[in-house]
């Protein structure tokens, strides 16, 4: 059964992350598929072995999966694609409810963190790599309209700085480290906005849409709103109705967001699981 469902697993995040890489989508039929398989294999062996445990812990896994799925969804973190193929894998893997040790998926989740930040620093980078002079060009406009914003924060690093002349040792790391995060985080944050604005931004027309697209601002039409941000993916009616409004020369380009494809990271953080187990216990 654990082979069955590894082979399964491996052939979804294949597919999944060559259609995530190419498209930027994953198609709802393998998302789907993968639910199916996931209660369809785990309901025959309950039934074959007159064994509860293996449904429960196929909907348990299900029900986990699709907690962090929603989680990661409406914090923006992960498209809708991406949260449906976590759901599958759930109702594949399973939660062990007896906490027979710790379960596997427990400590995929984990690695699933682990590995997408990493992941998500690595493509961030070769963004910035591959869009230099544009992304150089957004920093400093971004660093000008944040300016009141950055003299505050460089006037609280450089008060933190000057704890480091007092107190004993470990008040100067504290004060120095304080210092420093702060102004990380600030210069991250302004990284991670330019990186957007040159890298993930697109105008497409509206028969290019598909559903569940990130609309990065605001659509209206005669002063009736669309679509827009606050929707967390457009759906098929409204994409329906911008594609009337097209035909009628009432719209003509949406801005999108394109996010990163995360699918691959799943791949990674399941071969990872496998060999080296939860990532969290491994440091420990």
């Amino acid at each position: 059964m654990l082979i069955i469902i590894t082979i399964i697993v491996l052939i979804g995040l294949l597919i999944g992350s060559y259609t995530d890489l190419k498209t930027r989508e994953v198609p709802d039929w393998l998302n789907f598929a993968l639910v199916a398989c996931g209660f369809g294999i785990n309901a025959i062996y309950s039934a074959v072995y007159w064994d509860y445990t293996y449904i429960l812990n196929s909907v348990a896994g299900f029900a986990a999966f699709f907690l962090f799925a929603i989680l990661m969804y409406y914090t923006g973190q992960w498209g809708g694609g991406d949260s449906k193929m976590i759901m599958g894998l759930g109702a594949l893997i399973g939660f062990d409810v007896m906490l027979r040790g710790v379960p596997f998926a427990l400590g995929l989740l984990f690695n699933i963190l682990i590995v997408g930040a990493a992941y998500g620093l690595f493509w961030s980078v070769v963004l910035v790599v591959r869009n230099w002079k544009r992304f150089a060009k957004e920093m400093k406009k971004l660093l000008t309209k944040y300016g009141t914003s950055r003299k505050i924060i460089l006037l609280l690093a450089m008060l933190f700085l000057v704890g480091t002349f007092f107190g004993d040792f470990s008040f100067k790391v504290s004060s120095a480290t304080l210092a420093i995060s702060l102004l990380c985080v600030y210069y991250l944050f302004v990284s991670i906005k330019a990186i957007e604005n040159v890298c993930m931004l697109k105008l497409v027309t509206p028969d290019k849409l598909t559903e569940g697209d990130w609309i990065a601002k605001d659509v209206k039409v005669m002063g009736e709103r669309i679509t827009g941000p606050k929707d967390l993916g457009i759906s098929m009616k409204n994409i329906k109705k911008l594609r009337k409004l097209y035909k009628l020369g009432k719209v003509k380009k949406i801005l999108i967001k394109e996010g990163i494809p995360f699918v691959p990271s799943f791949l990674i953080a399941f071969l990872v699981t496998l060999i080296f187990g939860n990532l969290v216990m491994l440091f420990l």
